[in-house]
């Protein structure tokens, strides 16, 4: 049979009543339909380069009706930042991972389920932890209304030090497979991402100094495992703080997370022309539904007028 998921958001909006001009609630894109199959949902976990660092200001932000994040129990309308670990979150590879999924699969609905944790190490993934548990509460509570169909994965700058890459490998398997059961999608493509060359170097970063060798354990468990693919960080740039992915990085990354899903291969090296990917990929016409969130989202922030506002609700 087929499932029908009703979508439909709500938001704060200015509305006219006779003369008056009143502040009321109302559907912000009325009803997106009856979708003929379930929702799509990826769980993001990791650290703060899945969490996302990159700055706000430095990328065009990504709108799209189609890709939803889950937020107090409900899906709603994606904006960055997606995730809220930290006060300074801000772009990270997922935005940009959904529109290539939505451009692939027209007319249908992506939910990212925000679950990274900035400056987590693996042992605080452990199965008993309060973030593996948290993150498979939010993927339940998400698979009731949308079909699971990838983990994406960044993690390893806090281990990246002291030789805990050697046991790495081992207390990423037994994560993984903890997940995959859990959630009963034992063949749920898990995607892990490499940790870039800038580290190492500078400022926040300089202490990273084994991260080649976790790069050589995800590698490898990707190698060996079904279902597993591997995402270079090759020619990623970071913040000057120099552990955090930039935006424009962030942007291409999130491509290569798409990549690896769509071929089912590792992408081992930054793909051909993938700035013009993501600029093709990053830049749509957007919708009359998209534009009346995002006047109404620069109205409330108190960046535009009542009357600039007022025109897409005519």
């Amino acid at each position: 049979g087929l499932n029908f998921v009703p979508v439909r958001f709500r938001s704060a909006a200015l509305v006219k009543n006779g003369g008056n001009v009143e502040l009321t609630a109302f559907p912000l894109f009325f009803c997106l339909g009856w979708r003929r199959l379930k929702m799509k949902s990826v769980l993001l976990i990791g650290q703060s380069n899945m969490a996302g660092r990159g700055f706000l200001h430095e990328v065009k932000p990504i709108y799209n009706e189609n890709i939803l994040m889950l937020r107090n129990g409900r899906w709603q309308m994606m904006a960055e930042p997606i995730h809220f670990d930290r006060s300074v979150a801000g772009i990270g590879p997922a935005a940009s991972f959904a529109q290539a999924w939505c451009n692939a699969n027209k007319n249908e609905q992506v939910g990212l389920i925000p679950c990274a944790e900035g400056g987590s190490s693996i042992d605080e993934w452990n199965v008993e932890g309060a973030l593996f548990r948290h993150a498979i509460s939010e993927a339940k509570f998400a698979m009731e209304t949308s079909d699971l169909i990838a983990i994406l994965w960044h993690q390893g700058e806090s281990d990246s030090h002291s030789g805990k890459y050697k046991d790495y490998y081992q207390k990423l398997n037994v994560m993984v497979n903890s997940f995959r059961k859990e959630l009963g999608v034992l063949e749920v493509p898990f995607i892990v991402g490499g940790l870039g060359d800038y580290l190492g170097k500078s400022a926040f970063g300089r202490s990273c100094v084994e991260y080649e060798l976790v790069n050589q354990e995800l590698l490898r468990y990707a190698e060996n495992n079904s279902n597993c693919y591997f995402v270079t960080g090759e020619k990623l740039y970071s913040n000057p703080d120099g552990i955090h992915i930039n935006a424009e990085s962030q942007r291409r990354f999130g491509i290569r997370y798409f990549e690896a899903y769509q071929t089912k291969s590792n992408v081992n090296k930054s793909l051909d022309g993938e700035a013009e990917i993501v600029k093709v990929c990053c830049e749509k016409e957007h919708t009359i539904a998209e534009k009346r969130y995002m006047a109404l989202e620069q109205f409330t922030l108190g960046k535009n007028s009542l009357e600039e506002v007022m025109e897409f609700l005519k």
